[in-house]
């Protein structure tokens, strides 16, 4: 088997790696990366508080309301008892009364914002979490196929370091040290075949000889051009 051959075949396995890699890479982000619910739970929250800052305003305006009428049914209570006889006291306890039942319509009409601002904060702080529900439900099905991608991915990367391991035994030293600064070099990409005369990498068009150079079992050849190990059948 040639040098370049044995190259190729080695190259062949380390592109594969490097999508596993790269997509592994890919997985463990998303899976470590919780923003959007977190974002989510964050406006939960918000939402939740908001509406128990709404319910509590509204029991203290229905604690108002309920203050005053009580407050009336005690005037009142008094002023038709017969226990004032005292025109004068009479008249101050029917306006008193008037004036108890004019303020009643305000408190009952803040009562009915309050009612109202409840209502509207209870849909906001239910919509928010059923938004939520939904993102960790979306989630937990992504993240459950992903960790099923990411089992497969650690399958095949075990078989193709078993074939990369088989790759190298019969590669030199030498050679395998010029293929990985190569790597380095070239995103990767260290070995090309040629394919219809030209580079299959960077595209350029080898001469006759430089063809020939190629196909030679005896030593590897580089693209003029690129630099990388041209491989050809």
């Amino acid at each position: 088997m040639s040098a370049a051959l044995g190259l190729f075949r080695l190259q062949q396995v380390d592109s594969r790696m490097d999508v596993i890699r790269a997509r592994m890479g890919e997985i463990r982000q998303i899976l470590e990366n919780d923003a959007e619910v977190r974002q989510a739970k964050a406006r939960a929250e918000k939402t939740d508080s908001a509406h128990q800052a709404a319910l509590q305003a509204l029991k203290r305006a229905e604690v108002e309301v309920q203050k005053q009428k009580v407050k009336i049914e005690q005037s009142e209570s008094h002023l038709y008892s017969g226990s004032v006889k005292n025109p004068k006291e009479l008249q101050d306890l029917q306006n008193e009364v008037a004036a108890l039942k004019r303020y009643l319509v305000t408190l009952e009409d803040r009562q009915l914002e309050a009612m109202l601002e409840e209502e509207e904060a209870a849909q906001v702080n239910q919509a928010t979490k059923d938004k939520l529900e939904k993102i960790q439900a979306r989630l937990a099905k992504q993240y459950q196929s992903l960790t099923e991608e990411q089992d497969s991915l650690n399958k095949d990367m075990e078989r193709l370091e078993a074939e990369r391991q088989a790759a190298l035994s019969p590669l030199e030293a030498s050679l395998l040290a010029t293929y990985d600064d190569l790597r380095k070099q070239r995103r990767g990409l260290a070995v090309a075949e040629v394919s219809e005369g030209a580079c299959a990498a960077c595209g350029a068009t080898l001469t006759a000889s430089q063809n020939q150079s190629a196909r030679s079992t005896a030593q590897i050849y580089n693209c003029p051009t690129c630099g990388r190990i041209l491989f050809s059948n």
